[in-house]
């Protein structure tokens, strides 16, 4: 009985909702181990279409007992406005557990996060605003709050006066913004204790006896391998760890634990805010993509950046996460073109690169090498069985494989749950 790592092998965005939840039902935990509301997933169950950004996936599986894990910064106030959206229409929320080591995203995080991405102007890194960072720099920094401390007032209010200590000090002094009140902050922070205190628990503990008994566990990444803040475009990356280590850090279990390492990735390639993509496509054809897969943020609505699929970010991710299997998403996409260009390599100042440059600039001035795959103009929403795809995505999907280095288990076709192809079980 597997634990299984289901994690993004781009820049995000590549269906990890879905997949995780085709798991849900047969697992018996699903854990989100890092990031917050800063990117969401999509599920679509039936006529239902779901849109969650804190949430795990697998709180739409019945059964199945949603975690968010120790490496998650919890926005109290989004918590609940997911959690009453999904009770208004039906789902049962009453299983989800909250670590007690999880940090809570306070106001004045956000307020931070806001005017120092304008202050950057130019040289802004595309957040969302949602107090992601600043939260994570206080984890770092040791000023943090954790969910824990909402319970005790005396010692949350001194954790919280230690925070602004500084930080109103930056919010006047640099910003000409008004301080953050320490008395404000505390009442709202306490307001959700009694509302968020059945959810509380020693989630590692939990996690770790599911296992010793034989439970199904699902580890859910937010945000992606190439946003990771050790292994992704830094500095044009997220503030958590998005790989297959931050499962483990991220939940209290140890990584001896982890059966399979699942990489979700697109038929081709988006990334949302700024830095790097060597392959994007700033033409009509890149528009194409854009509105036939529908790629717009699930948080944010911005619309997302397209490209053709780029095979080194393929094996890098493999390489970094040590990934077992690959679900390639939104292969329908990509009907309709008469050849499909994959990059498989980029040229760096007339040097060819086979895997990732080491030079982040040089990153930036990677330029992609192609290999052009013949395309299929039939309708692949219906494809079920791996012998209804034309032969032509067929070979698409092989020679993503091979250039990949990992193979693909299932081949997403559509948006809904049941299209989906399987070739290999994710859980075997």
């Amino acid at each position: 009985m597997p634990a299984v790592v289901v994690l993004g092998a781009q820049w995000g965005d590549e269906g990890k909702g879905k997949a995780t939840d085709q798991l849900g039902s047969r697992v018996d935990y699903v854990v989100k181990f890092n990031g917050g509301n800063n990117a969401g997933h999509t599920v679509v169950v039936g006529d239902e279409k779901y849109a969650l950004h804190l949430l795990p996936s697998g709180i739409l599986s019945p059964g199945c007992t949603p975690i968010i894990g120790n490496g998650v910064v919890v926005d109290l106030a989004v918590l609940f406005e997911e959690l009453e959206g999904l009770q208004g229409r039906g789902v049962d929320t009453s299983k989800l557990l909250i670590s007690s080591s999880a940090h809570v995203i306070p106001s004045y995080n956000r307020t931070l996060d806001k005017v120092t991405e304008r202050f950057l102007g130019k040289r802004q890194i595309g957040t969302t605003g949602r107090g992601i960072g600043p939260t994570y720099a206080d984890k770092m920094n040791r000023v943090g709050i954790r969910i824990s401390d909402l319970f005790d007032e005396e010692i949350l209010h001194d954790k919280v006066e230690g925070a602004l200590a500084q930080k109103n000090q930056i919010l006047t002094k640099i910003y000409n913004r008004r301080s953050a009140d320490i008395d404000e902050v505390v009442a709202e922070l306490r307001s959700y204790a009694d509302r968020v205190a059945p959810m509380v628990a020693d989630t590692g503990l939990v996690l770790n006896r599911a296992l010793d008994e034989g439970k199904n566990v699902v580890f859910e990444a937010g945000q992606a391998t190439m946003l990771d803040v050790d292994h992704g475009t830094y500095p044009f990356v997220t503030s958590s760890s998005a790989t297959a280590g931050g499962a483990a850090t991220g939940s209290g279990i140890g990584p001896t634990r982890i059966d399979r390492v699942v990489g979700v990735i697109k038929a081709y390639t988006t990334r949302v805010g700024e830095g790097p993509f060597p392959t994007e496509l700033l033409d009509a054809v890149g528009e194409q993509l854009r509105k036939t897969g529908g790629e717009y943020g699930v948080t944010t609505g911005r619309p997302r950046r397209c490209g053709w699929y780029d095979a080194v970010v393929a094996r890098y991710a493999g390489r970094v996460n040590g990934l077992t299997d690959l679900v390639l998403t939104k292969l329908d996409v990509l009907t309709g073109f008469e050849k499909v260009p994959v990059c498989v390599a980029y040229d760096v100042d007339g040097v060819r690169h086979d895997e990732m440059p080491i030079d982040q600039s040089a990153f930036a001035r990677a330029t992609p090498i192609y290999e052009e795959l013949d395309g299929w103009w039939e309708d692949l929403s219906l494809a079920r069985t791996w012998e209804d795809l034309p032969v032509n995505a067929r070979r698409y999907v092989e020679a993503l494989e091979e250039m990949s280095g990992t193979r693909i288990s299932s081949v997403g076709v559509g948006p809904d749950r049941e299209a989906t192809i399987v070739r290999h079980d994710l859980l075997g």
